[in-house]
């Protein structure tokens, strides 16, 4: 997923970028509510990491702000505001989920994922794609009760069509899932994942519709 991070605390930032980026999502990081504005203005973003005491304002009118420009992005708050009426106040203003400080960044990871599912239309994290078994939860892919291991970037990237069966993804949508704004992209990057996957998961998991992008196939 391709991930917006508003926190001004640089440790905490980088903490949940590395969280993050090690289980292959791109991070792009704002330190200031303009900064994010200046990001959702030019990208297209499947989640937001909300802290709401920024220095050039509070994240709850911003999230306000989203919400009635008609922003479907979903968005975790994370505060160290921790009593129960902070956590309605957020609630009601358009968060999906609620996050206080300090938390561990596997719960973070765990709920990233909740809110991903959901928002795809299938809240079950188990799928079946042909001979292939799906645990979207802990991101495990078997195939006749063969486990098949991915690299962090390859599930995005299978997350991706998951997310979207039927759907046709081009190149730079594919792009966009995987890489930040301070990344340098190869340019053959998502036909060597492409392939990867193919190798590992079956032929037809992913077809191509040339000079278009990709799409999930019945694997």
């Amino acid at each position: 997923m391709r991930i917006l991070l508003i926190e001004d605390d640089r440790v905490i930032a980088t903490a949940l970028r590395e969280q993050a980026e090690g289980e292959g999502h791109s991070v792009d990081w704002a330190a200031r509510l303009d900064e994010a504005s200046e990001a959702l203005a030019t990208t297209s973003f499947d989640l937001i990491l909300l802290d709401l005491m920024l220095p050039d304002g509070r994240g709850l009118p911003f999230l306000r702000s989203l919400r009635a420009k008609g922003s479907q992005t979903p968005v975790i708050i994370m505060t160290a505001l921790d009593q129960v009426s902070d956590r309605i106040e957020g609630l009601n203003a358009g968060a999906d989920d609620y996050l206080v400080k300090p938390f561990d960044l596997s719960e973070l990871s765990a709920r990233i994922g909740a809110v991903a599912r959901r928002y795809s239309g299938n809240p079950n994290p188990l799928i079946i794609l042909g001979e292939l078994s799906i645990n979207l939860a802990d991101r495990r892919v078997t195939k006749a009760t063969r486990n098949i291991p991915l690299t962090a970037r390859e599930w995005v990237l299978f997350e991706a069509f998951l997310q979207k069966p039927g759907q046709l993804l081009s190149k730079p949508q594919l792009e966009e899932r995987l890489y930040s704004f301070d990344a340098e992209v190869e340019s053959n990057t998502i036909e060597v994942h492409v392939s990867h996957l193919r190798k590992k998961l079956g032929a037809m998991v992913i077809l191509t519709e040339r000079g278009l992008g990709y799409r999930l196939g019945p694997a």
